[in-house]
């Protein structure tokens, strides 16, 4: 436990220094205005094509306004969504001597589906990102939006309120780390034990199966400190958050989004103990950090099946028998 704080303190001293004064600087709602087809960006499959359009914050209570490129990223929400996750291209020109500066490329996260729950979802996926970063100092960082978004696909022009929030490009999270990233397939044996573990109990601790290490899909890798390390996003498909277009990967032996599944691979006893601990550490903090969000739902309900879901994940791993079955057992061996 002592060595975990100390390594995790020096970790974390290391992005501090290098951290920037930027967007990601803040906790603060970042109010914004964007217009653009949905439609649009869905057909479009070209991933070098981004579309022109302006985005407008609101900074120190002024609107200002920045030329941006975006295009719709990923496979399945693509797809699935009506609003797709959008890429998004700055240009150093533009973004200098704003709130953008030093940004080149960013995830826009949206709502998925036009259903009542869609900025529910988005506030407990943002939420996952904020929990991860109680358990470990190599993770994404986050800005929280308020997105009056103009729907270009209407023939009548039609402003709607929703949830969103910004994720930093992953050579941001290695310049912090004073590392890189790796993309290439790589065993998850040859990850490092205990960033592996943490990874995996982290997933388990929110129900998502929906990741491969080796495979980088929904992660990335980071090479830092003579360590390859998984950097974990993407958790929409996860029993915390619990997605009415979820799809359970039955082959796991799960029938059911909210069912769990340890995804990560034999390590020593110790090693385990260790990350169990740590997660143990920092339950208050975690309930407390959900619990700050809690008058931002839209349904007491969601917020409540959210909660309940990261309790029954610590009546788990605080018995001793429940956590050798559901963890250690479970875990893989090829």
């Amino acid at each position: 436990m002592k060595q975990f704080i100390i390594l995790f303190f020096c970790a974390s001293i290391i992005f501090a220094q290098n951290a920037e004064n930027n967007l990601f600087s803040s906790n603060e709602i970042l109010e914004t205005k964007i217009a653009f087809s949905p439609k649009q960006l869905r057909k479009s499959n070209n991933d070098t094509l981004y579309f022109d359009t302006l985005l407008m914050y609101k900074d120190g209570g002024e609107w200002k306004e920045m030329e941006i490129g975006i295009r719709a990223r990923g496979n399945f929400r693509r797809a699935t969504c009506y609003y797709p996750p959008v890429k998004v291209d700055l240009k150093k020109k533009k973004a200098k001597a704003t709130l953008f500066e030093g940004q080149k490329k960013l995830k826009l996260v949206l709502p998925c589906k036009q259903q009542a729950d869609k900025n529910d979802n988005i506030l407990k996926e943002l939420m996952v990102y904020k929990l991860l970063e109680l358990v470990t100092p190599y993770h994404f960082k986050t800005r929280r939006l308020t997105i009056e978004f103009t729907d270009l696909n209407k023939k009548k022009t039609k402003f709607e309120t929703i949830n969103g929030f910004f994720i930093e490009d992953d050579k941001k999270v290695a310049k912090r780390a004073e590392g890189k990233v790796l993309e290439r397939f790589i065993h998850p044996m040859a990850m490092d034990s205990d960033a592996s573990i943490r990874n995996a109990l982290f997933q388990f601790m929110i129900g998502n199966t929906d990741f491969s290490t080796a495979y980088q899909h929904n992660g990335k890798l980071l090479y830092s400190g003579k360590k390859i390390i998984p950097l974990p996003y993407d958790f929409d498909m996860s029993g915390f958050i619990n997605p009415s277009y979820a799809v359970v990967n039955e082959t796991l032996g799960i029938s059911s989004i909210r069912d769990r599944k340890y995804r990560g691979f034999k390590r020593a006893d110790e090693d385990f103990q260790k990350v169990r601990q740590d997660f143990i550490a920092q339950k208050q903090a975690m309930y407390d950090l959900m619990n700050s969000y809690k008058a931002d739902f839209e349904s007491p309900k969601e917020f409540s099946e959210a909660y309940t879901y990261v309790e029954s994940f610590f009546e788990i791993i605080e018995d001793d028998s429940r956590f050798q079955k559901n963890i250690i057992d479970a875990a893989r061996t090829k």
